[in-house]
């Protein structure tokens, strides 16, 4: 085990998932996603879309 966690393998691994885990939270948005908002229907009853 202590040879896996030596091994230029593991280590390369654990560098690119520090990499992408640091990528990720500098490149979310400012704002969040407008997955969880409702949508909002066209309640327009005066028969000018008839």
């Amino acid at each position: 085990m202590k040879a896996f966690l030596k091994s230029d393998l593991f280590l390369r691994f654990l560098g690119g998932f520090a990499i992408g885990a640091v990528g990720m939270v500098m490149l979310q948005p400012d704002e969040p996603p407008m997955f969880s908002s409702t949508a909002v229907a066209a309640t327009s009853t005066d028969g000018s879309a008839l």
